[in-house]
């Protein structure tokens, strides 16, 4: 669902979204890779950036950026449109007695919370807030254990499953 957002030339933008009534649908690797992975797919499509990301098992945070204003509620649509279509797939195969048990198939909550970054110093502040997230839910002991974020590369420099940036000045 497009709404009001708040997106002009070369910003960065902090989004939330959330999975449909919060069910834990991203608690399987296999499942956060598939988000990652469209995540990919549509930043290519859309020429974004992304400076970071974490996919929890019931919510998604990433910051991104884009060659152009104006393009944040057609790439989350992308994105999640995308994703919500593999994730299905998934638990059709994987687990047919759970997904043909909801009431409602639906992956993604319809609406997405975004911040507007202005400083270098800021868009830190909110990758460490992402990247803690898995610690603070006691999922691992440190943000680089957990393989669905942007941590890892933070850390260490290796590769997350997706090219990990910062736009050009955003120092």
């Amino acid at each position: 669902m497009k709404g009001r957002v708040f997106d002009r030339e070369r910003g960065v933008h902090f989004v939330t979204f959330s999975c449909f009534r919060r069910r834990r649908l991203l608690q399987h690797e296999r499942v956060r890779r598939i988000v990652v992975g469209q995540l990919g797919a549509a930043l290519a499509k859309f020429d974004g950036i992304c400076l970071g990301f974490v996919v929890m098992p019931d919510h998604v945070h990433a910051m991104l950026c884009f060659s152009r204003g104006g393009v944040l509620a057609d790439f989350l649509e992308s994105w999640k449109t995308a994703s919500s279509a593999a994730i299905a797939v998934f638990y059709e195969t994987a687990f047919a007695n759970y997904w043909s048990g909801l009431a409602e198939k639906r992956v993604w909550q319809r609406r997405y919370f975004n911040v507007v970054v202005e400083t270098a110093a800021e868009a830190e502040v909110k990758l460490d807030y992402m990247h803690a997230n898995p610690v603070r839910a006691g999922l691992v002991g440190r943000p680089a254990d957990w393989g669905s974020s942007s941590a890892r590369f933070y850390e260490t420099g290796r590769s997350v499953g997706l090219p990990i940036g910062w736009p050009d000045g955003f120092y």
